[in-house]
Formats: structure tokens, C-alpha cells, sequence
């Protein structure tokens, strides 16, 4: 590969990974701009829901473990590539009690050996309301560094296991084929997002 397509690809990727956080610099506001939040949050709160769906069906036994859990941060998409940069990036919402209460962003490290883009779900359960307080507190919150994250198993049985249940938090990836067992969310940085 010569020098010329190097940069090229260089450029490429620093604009596709790039593009999210230069989408959201305006210099005046706009009714289009001001309609924007309220659509974001929308989008993002149902595509929250799918993603819940998608887990349920896939894995037996989550929807009764969110449902009573202290609360759930989902991440319905992470965009990451790692033939270069190893980089991710995705918007998801915090619920509790089914309701959405705040929004967040994620950075961080790819998950896994990734050529070229590739978009996963990603699912944090907090079972006490320990740790879900905890992480509200937190005005940056990074995965096993602040709190210890468990990675979410299936029993032989195919459903949850209860190891699984028991863990303050718990952490389920998805991708295009189905649920990604064994993936650490190590390193992950979390951060609320004002979307008035």
C-alpha cells in the first residue's frame, strides 16, 4: 500500500470515527437545530427499546433480571473500528423503574479484534442500587476502574445464570448474529449528555 493510500484511509477513518462528535458543533441556533434534541431523544429511546427486546428473546431469564434491577444503561449502538485507531463510540439512556431518566455517551477502547467498522449493542445492568447510585454520582464513570463490571453468562440451560444476577453490575454485548458471550467492557468511559 503506498504512502498516498495510507493517508487516504487515514483520513477515511478519522472522519468516520470523527463525524459524531463534529456533528454536534453549531456556531447559531436554528428552529431545525432546536427540534434536533427532542428527535435524538427519540430516536435513541426507541432504539433503547429494541435493544431490550433483541436481549430478552436472546437471552431467557434478562428481562426478569432488568426488570429487577435498580436500573439500566443501554448503548443501542457502538460504533468501533480497530484496524487502526481501536476506538468506540455510542449515545444509549439510563432507565429506572422502565422510565427513561438521563442520557450518556461511551468512548473508549474497542471491544475485541474489529476490521474495519463494526456497531454492538451494549448493555449495563445495575442489580443494587448501590452501585446504580453510585455511578448517578459520578460525573465520568469508567468501566472496572470505578466499579467492577461482570460479564453477563448464559447457563447451560441457555438461560441467565445466576452468578450473573448476583454481581452488583452486569455487562451483555450484542452483535448483528447474537449475544457476544465472554466480552469484557473494561475501560469504557461513560459520561452524561445534556439532550434538553
Amino acid at each position: 500500500m503506498t504512502r498516498r493510500n495510507l493517508q487516504g484511509l487515514g483520513l477515511a477513518l478519522s472522519l468516520a470515527l470523527g463525524g459524531p462528535w463534529l456533528s454536534g458543533c453549531t456556531i447559531t441556533s436554528t428552529p431545525q437545530s432546536q427540534a434536533a434534541p427532542a428527535a435524538t431523544r427519540a430516536a435513541i429511546d426507541a432504539a433503547v427499546n429494541e435493544t431490550l427486546s433483541r436481549l430478552y428473546h436472546l437471552v431467557p431469564g434478562t428481562q426478569d433480571m432488568v426488570s429487577r434491577a435498580a436500573g439500566v444503561l443501554v448503548f443501542p449502538s457502538v460504533l468501533g473500528g480497530s484496524f487502526v485507531v481501536g476506538a468506540e463510540h455510542g449515545k444509549g439512556a439510563l432507565r429506572v423503574g422502565g422510565q427513561t431518566t438521563s442520557y450518556y455517551s461511551t468512548t473508549g477502547a474497542s471491544i475485541g479484534f474489529q476490521a474495519g467498522g463494526q456497531s454492538r449493542s451494549v448493555i449495563y445492568v445495575f442489580n443494587t442500587r448501590e452501585a446504580l447510585q453510585s455511578f448517578r454520582a459520578s460525573n465520568g464513570w469508567t468501566a472496572d476502574a470505578d466499579a467492577t463490571v461482570a460479564i453477563g453468562n448464559v447457563g447451560a440451560n441457555g438461560r441467565v445464570d445466576s452468578h450473573t444476577v448476583q454481581q452488583p453490575i452486569a455487562s451483555f454485548v450484542l452483535t448483528n448474529v447474537g449475544l457476544e458471550a465472554g466480552v469484557s467492557v473494561g475501560g469504557s468511559r461513560i459520561v452524561p449528555i445534556a439532550l434538553p
